[in-house]
């Protein structure tokens, strides 16, 4: 589940092991890249981290991030 916190919009997923969780970051950057909206995002082995929010807006949750996320809770 997405929580908003300082501005953002989180949430960590967690896959079986590095490979996994790297092609679900190129499965999102896809997305990202057609909505041009790109995520704040890390990754340790088999954890993707993600921080939204809309550097246009001040640093503040909008549509566009709360879209983004939807699509990318879509892709797995």
């Amino acid at each position: 589940m997405w929580k908003e916190e300082d501005n953002k919009l989180k949430k960590t997923f967690e896959f079986k092991d590095f490979k996994e969780a790297f092609g679900f970051m190129t499965k999102v950057a896809i997305v990202a890249e057609k909505m041009n909206h790109h995520p704040n995002w890390s990754n340790v082995y088999n954890q993707v981290s993600f921080e939204l929010n809309t550097h246009d807006a001040g640093d503040k949750v909008t549509e566009k991030d709360h879209s983004l996320a939807r699509e990318i809770d879509k892709l797995l």
